[in-house]
């Protein structure tokens, strides 16, 4: 950006925008999760979002930074599948107002993690979760953000390098990333005790509505702040920046009451009561969807992509007891189903009149913009699924993930914490 007022505009907007993103995993994401939980593992869970913060906070500015958007990696044509971690490691090289972008980004990395929890809730040891939060951002997280953001080797390829995969905020990087990671773990770990036998329904749903509110607010941090400026003078960047922020902003509140609606009408098809739940899930979902699209579709185009979204998310959730794999709390039926409607309705419902400029097959665009959207779709569910498994399967068979059968049945919460959430009964010693 050049010089004057516009720039002072511009990063104290990044620094709103990064603030609101911070808060969307410390508290909204800790206080979404930890309402649906049972009482015995609500700090625990809310423990893995703060943990998750805080790691990915330092593997960002040591080497996550130089891994995803520099150094001089490795890989085939013209641009890096892998970026160097070295080049600029401890950000060595970032001055000034640069390093706005770098938190903004952190807090990019740091939610993502944070969301795999939710999916193994109630039975993972906390020395596992530390250990699997630096090495699955190490070799999924940037590396998957280098080939959607970074200048990698994805966007180099696709379309002959002339057009690369819309991903506005993250639906790749973010949701089928953290999507696909979780189903990975749940597989690899295995079922909580009485998974499908017993009542697990969340203890808190105040709690839950809470956090979907907070990370409905913070959202517009995590989409708006995603704006890229194309051009190079004040009025070129102001006219750019009113337009834009306008856009997503707008498309990011309509597809979210899109899908919050559509996931309520399914639930009161499937079930006979729309619910709390269901409209907190609602919520995520078309937050899910949206964020790679926000750029890339008319209001219109919002509408759909939301209530798709919240139809299909609201179905997708109870596939895991009919399938037997047990996601805790739906990361797998609400971020890896989301991500990928929205990502690839951005192929059908694309828009140049948007801020993305390309036409997708519904406006006459034809298959690139799809083609597109399917490979990048494609090339993080093998990447992170892979690896994952690797990843996994490591920890699994050396510090092991479980804790033990009778720390699961009486509460996570005190076997790794040594706390209880609740007394319920003050002055006995009797406690949740």
């Amino acid at each position: 950006m050049s010089s004057g007022g516009s720039v002072d505009g511009y990063y104290a907007f990044m620094l709103v925008a990064t603030a609101l993103v911070l808060m969307m995993t410390v508290p909204a994401l800790a206080l979404f999760y930890g309402g649906m939980t049972r009482s015995k593992s609500v700090l625990n869970m809310m423990m893995m979002s703060f943990v998750a913060f805080a790691i990915a906070s330092i593997v960002m500015v040591l080497w996550g930074w130089s891994e995803g958007w520099g150094g001089d990696g490795v890989g085939n044509g013209n641009g890096n599948l892998i970026a160097n971690p070295f080049t600029m490691w401890g950000l060595d090289g970032i001055t000034g107002g640069n390093h706005i972008f770098v938190v903004f980004q952190l807090t990019f990395a740091a939610i993502t993690v944070a969301l795999i929890s939710g999916a193994i809730s109630d039975r993972v040891k906390m020395s596992a979760w530390v250990v699997f939060i630096p090495v699955w951002l190490t070799l999924c997280y940037f590396p998957v953000a280098h080939n959607v953001w970074g200048g990698g080797w994805l966007a180099d390829k696709l379309s002959g390098g002339s057009t690369v995969p819309q991903d506005y905020a993250g639906g790749t990087v973010v949701h089928i990333n953290a999507g696909i990671a979780g189903l990975v773990l749940v597989l690899v770990i295995g079922k909580r005790l009485g998974f499908g036998r017993e009542p697990m329904r969340p203890h808190n749903l105040t709690l839950t509505m809470i956090g979907a509110g907070l990370l409905w607010f913070g959202w517009y941090g995590f989409n708006v702040g995603s704006i890229v400026f194309t051009g190079d003078s004040d009025d070129a960047i102001s006219k750019q920046f009113r337009s834009e922020t306008g856009i997503t902003f707008l498309n990011t509140t309509i597809a979210t009451a899109a899908a919050m609606l559509a996931w309520l009408l399914v639930e009161r098809f499937l079930h006979g009561k729309a619910t709390s739940l269901g409209a907190a899930s609602g919520i995520v979902a078309g937050l899910v969807a949206i964020t790679p699209a926000c750029g890339a579709v008319t209001l219109t185009g919002a509408i759909i992509v939301g209530a798709v979204a919240g139809a299909l998310c609201a179905v997708a959730v109870g596939l895991k007891y009919k399938l037997g794999y047990d996601d805790s709390l739906d990361v797998v039926g609400v971020h890896l189903v989301g991500g990928l409607v929205g990502t690839l309705l951005i192929g059908f419902l694309s828009s140049a009149d948007a801020p993305g400029g390309i036409n997708g097959l519904f406006y006459g665009g034809g298959f690139a913009s799809l083609g597109d959207q399917i490979l990048a779709a494609l090339f993080t569910i093998v990447w992170t699924g892979v690896l994952t498994t690797g990843i996994a399967l490591g920890i699994k068979y050396t510090i092991g993930w479980r804790i033990g059968e009778e720390a699961e049945i009486e509460g996570i919460d005190g076997d790794q914490h040594g706390e209880s959430a609740y007394d319920i009964a003050a002055g006995t010693g009797v406690l949740a």
